[in-house]
This record gives C-alpha cells, sequence and structure tokens, in this order.
C-alpha cells in the first residue's frame, strides 16, 4: 500500500475500513469515530488510522479529466430564486465553447459535500458530450462549499432537507428554460444527489430522463406520479442503499414507469467518484456509457 506508483483501490482496504469510512461520509460518525476505530486496522495495513482516512479522500486535482480552462467549453455561476427553498441557488453552468442549436440540459446534483471540484468536472465532462450541463450547490446558503471535505460535511448537517429539496426542484425549473437549451432536461447525481434525482423524478413531470447512481429510493407514494425513463445504479457491496430497492422496484413496476436498473458487481458506494480509492473504473465507464445513452435517446430531437 506504500507504493507511490500503486493507485489505491477498494481491495487495498479492509472491508471493515471501507464500512467505517462510509459511516464517516454519511455522518454515522465523526472524523475522531473513524480515527479510533480505525486505528485497529492501521498496523495491518502499514498505515496510520490517519493515513488511512487521508488515502480513502478525494485528490480532485490528480482525477480531473476537463480543467475549467479548456477551450472547447464555457462556464459560469448563476443564480436564481427558489422561493419555496432557501430563498436563491447558486449553480454551475457548463456548455459547449460552440453549438449547432439548441442543447439537452442535465442537471447534476453533488454527493453530501456540495459543489466540489469533481462534481464541477462532471458537469464539464457533459459539456463536451454536447449537454448543457447545470450543477447547483446546496450549500450555497451556509456560504458554498469551503474549499474542504471536512467543513463541507459539518455544514451539510445544518441544512434543512425539505427547503433543499425545494432548492433543487427550483433549480430543475430554471435549468429547463436555460439560455440555449431544447426544451428536455435530465437528471444524474450520486449518493445523495442519486436520492435527490429520484425525488426529481417524482416531483418534476417534465423531467425526461433520471439517472440516479446509489441513491435513497424517491418516496414510494409519490412513485406514481414519475414521468422520467430511468436508469438506477447500485454498487453491489452497498447494504445501506441497496435496502430500499426492493419496495422501489415493486412499487416502480407497479406504477408502470419506465427504467433499467443495474447493480455494478463488486463495487462500493461511490464507485463512480474517481477521486477516491472506491472508484472502479470498468463499472464507472459502463454505468457512464449507459446514462449518456438514456440522455441521448430521450433528451435530442
Amino acid at each position: 500500500m506504500n507504493d507511490p506508483k500503486h493507485r489505491l483501490t477498494a481491495a487495498d482496504f479492509d472491508p471493515e475500513i471501507l464500512k467505517l469510512f462510509d459511516q464517516y461520509v454519511h455522518g454515522v460518525i465523526d472524523r475522531r469515530g473513524f480515527l479510533d476505530r480505525a486505528a485497529r486496522y492501521a498496523t495491518a495495513s502499514g498505515m496510520t488510522a490517519a493515513g488511512l482516512l487521508a488515502a480513502l479522500s478525494p485528490d480532485f486535482a490528480n482525477a480531473q479529466k476537463v480543467p475549467p480552462t479548456d477551450a472547447r467549453i464555457k462556464t459560469e455561476f448563476v443564480e436564481f430564486a427558489s422561493p419555496a427553498g432557501n430563498g436563491k441557488v447558486r449553480a454551475y453552468v457548463a456548455r459547449p465553447a460552440q453549438a449547432a442549436g439548441p442543447l439537452p440540459v442535465v442537471l447534476v446534483v453533488h454527493e453530501n459535500r456540495g459543489l466540489n471540484p469533481h462534481i464541477e468536472d462532471i458537469a464539464r465532462r457533459l459539456a463536451l458530450d454536447n449537454f448543457i450541463a447545470v450543477a447547483p450547490d446546496a450549500l450555497f446558503t451556509l456560504g458554498g462549499y469551503p474549499g474542504d471535505e471536512d467543513k463541507a460535511r459539518e455544514l451539510f448537517g445544518k441544512l434543512d432537507l425539505r427547503k433543499t429539496a425545494d432548492d433543487f426542484v427550483a433549480a430543475a425549473g430554471w435549468a429547463r428554460t436555460v439560455a440555449g437549451g431544447n426544451g428536455k432536461l435530465g437528471a444524474v447525481g450520486f449518493c445523495y444527489g442519486g436520492g435527490i434525482v429520484n425525488l426529481l423524478a417524482a416531483r418534476v413531470p417534465e423531467l425526461k430522463a433520471a439517472a440516479p447512481f446509489y441513491g435513497l429510493a424517491a418516496p414510494l407514494d409519490e412513485v406514481g406520479k414519475i414521468k422520467a425513463e430511468m436508469q438506477i445504479v447500485y454498487a453491489e457491496k452497498d447494504d445501506r442503499i441497496n435496502a430500499t430497492w426492493p419496495s422501489y422496484k415493486d412499487t416502480l413496476e407497479t406504477a408502470g414507469v419506465k427504467f433499467e436498473a443495474h447493480v455494478y458487481p463488486g463495487t462500493q458506494h461511490g464507485f463512480n467518484n474517481d477521486t477516491t480509492p472506491r472508484y472502479d473504473e470498468a463499472a464507472a465507464q459502463l454505468a457512464w456509457s449507459r446514462t449518456l445513452a438514456l440522455f441521448n435517446r430521450t433528451l435530442r430531437g
């Protein structure tokens, strides 16, 4: 694990460490709780508990695929009203520098850290695939993503999640009418954002396509409202999220929602995030190709 040339993967960590890290990421335990419980595994790994946490944490710079200065795209920050939410939303918008005609729009919903550099990079990747990407920051009314994952985690716990959900509904409405868009809207989200995308599918009838990655199910009593075609992504080793799937699947089928669901073998929660060792390249590439196929099929023409 100490080889500097070796990119760490989930296989380099004891499964119990990965479970502890998932609990830490989702606020079940705090930093001290992780360090205290991880200490028993640190010696065998050849690292300290703090080293384990650092190794599992995002490395944004080395994972970036599309620099903000890429001449093929244009980016900007915008603000718009959210009367039912926190009053105002700020979002990062990425689009091709040159576009022939109106483009489909994709709302990009971040994990439970706010609009960090990885999610901005996801938006830019979509712009290179000829979409307009709109990525709101749930932390905007608390000062925005603070540039530090631990501080972002603390801020996220202060959100009024009901109002924040309404902020994303407002963002979907704004994105659907964004200048240069063709009026067709899709949404993709990860972790917390996957749950928001499931919720948006139920609450935004204009949404054409939804790709939730390892997110909590939509409220079952609202599933019947879903009009979007869905591409639902799960990690195999993700008991917390996967526990919601059986009842969600039954409700989707009963409601006649058009959907596909895929469980990616051997993967951890967060496997699409290429800034951390939980990233699984093969699974992420397949899941993303399916997501792009969904958006290209439903949002163009």
